[in-house]
């Protein structure tokens, strides 16, 4: 299935992205909105992600030195062999954690297109752009960001003043144009979750005339190339619930981000035109 979507790209080229790139709050000027980028309390370290071991760990190299880090996503990144791949780690001083190192991002590209990994930071992502107020084409009038938000049988990521969110981060199909040194693999068959489908029936069946019910995809790096998404074996059920919730009112949007070692800036907000 693949999307047609009418994009507004919040930094046309790479000169103004640089421009939107400053401190903590750090507001640059780009066009005419006023942006800011999610700074990381320290920069990541940059480092090479030598194999994957399991779900969960990888082993990986730091200045020279090999150790095991925590993945902080169980899905498969796109369709690539986890071998001798760049990637920026986070480091954790916390004595109740056994690995103090995470997998933020790896990079898959020629260019400098970090690919975040992170699926618990797109939440916190996705709730710093709304409170920065760069995500008005979404929702631009609340008064406050719940997260956590019971709905029906469901629990949602956000209720943005009347606008219901649920976020979700795909990572199987990387839309990104491969470098020269990244090996691919045949594709396996893998499973949507249940969760998935509950979450988009619950968005549409439980809204009131006063609300809104919005599906964000976000993709922690700028979309270079767009490939087919890779299909699961619960495709077709997929994309009848996806269908079905468009026409009863659910909206289906998408966000794409430049991710740095620093932090990350908002890219791209798209609103898909065709399920």
């Amino acid at each position: 299935m693949v999307l047609k979507t009418d994009a507004v790209h919040i930094c046309a080229n790479r000169s103004d992205a640089e421009k939107c790139r400053g401190g903590v709050i750090g507001h640059g000027d780009c066009g005419d909105k006023k942006m800011g980028t999610y700074t990381f309390e320290r920069p990541l370290i940059r480092g090479t992600m030598i194999k994957r071991n399991s779900q969960f760990t990888a082993t990986v190299e730091v200045n020279g030195e090999q150790l095991v880090a925590h993945i902080p996503t169980t899905n498969r990144i796109g369709d690539v062999e986890n071998k001798n791949i760049p990637c920026l780690l986070s480091w954790h001083d916390d004595p109740k954690r056994k690995l103090k190192y995470d997998i933020e991002a790896v990079l898959l590209s020629d260019d400098d297109n970090w690919i975040g990994i992170n699926q618990i930071l797109s939440n916190r992502l996705v709730e710093y752009f709304f409170e920065t107020h760069q995500l008005n084409r979404i929702a631009a009038e609340f008064a406050a960001i719940q997260r956590e938000v019971k709905l029906g049988i469901s629990k949602l990521d956000f209720k943005v003043g009347d606008t219901y969110l649920e976020v979700k981060t795909p990572l199987t199909t990387i839309n990104v144009k491969y470098g020269a040194n990244i090996k691919t693999l045949p594709p396996k068959p893998f499973s949507s979750t249940d969760r998935m489908v509950k979450h988009v029936n619950e968005l549409a069946g439980s809204l009131q005339e006063h609300e809104r019910a919005v599906f964000l995809q976000v993709f922690q790096y700028r979309i270079t190339e767009r490939k087919e998404r890779l299909r699961s074996t619960h495709y077709e059920e997929v994309s009848r619930t996806i269908r079905e919730a468009a026409h009863k009112g659910v909206e289906f949007w998408e966000i794409q981000m430049d991710f740095r070692p620093e932090g990350v800036s908002l890219w791209s907000v798209e609103k898909s035109a065709d399920l």
